[in-house]
């Protein structure tokens, strides 16, 4: 079965874009997962941990048959292979990877929250995630009385 989830990037080390680019091809080189759309990449200042360099973020859409949980080990280890080290809570990285969504699935664990928290605060969240699916912010209110 097909699930449609979303994909966050960021990386502030380095070649900040080819970072991001190099993931979004390991992520579409999985054989369970297709890239269906990119976002455009934007410069964003850091957030909890300020004494660092900026981002460039952006989102991608996929199609998977993983669950979110296999989803989240194939991320974490794309993001080992290209030398991401965890030192400081929100410090810099060579690459991040997050799901932000997952069909219309909740999962609040210790290892994995989805929607991912702070999804609608975080300008370099939410800007690439409406790019590419501009519908998503819509209430369900507003849905029932727009088709």
């Amino acid at each position: 079965m097909k699930h449609i989830a979303y994909i966050g990037i960021g990386a502030n080390l380095g070649d900040r874009i080819q970072n991001c680019e190099t993931a979004v091809q390991k992520i579409n080189a999985h054989p369970s997962i297709k890239v269906t759309k990119i976002s455009s990449w934007i410069e964003t200042d850091p957030i909890g941990y300020l004494d660092q360099g900026k981002f460039i973020n952006g989102a991608i859409e996929i199609e998977t048959s993983l669950t979110p949980y296999q989803l989240l080990k194939t991320l974490q280890t794309i993001e080992n292979e290209m030398g991401r080290v965890r030192t400081i809570k929100w410090g810099p990285r060579i690459i991040d990877l997050d799901i932000l969504l997952y069909d219309e699935q909740t999962i609040q664990t210790a290892t994995l929250t989805i929607p991912h928290p702070g999804l609608k605060e975080r300008d370099f969240v939410w800007k690439p995630l409406l790019e590419l699916n501009p519908y998503y912010f819509v209430s369900e209110q507003d849905k029932q009385g727009h088709p």
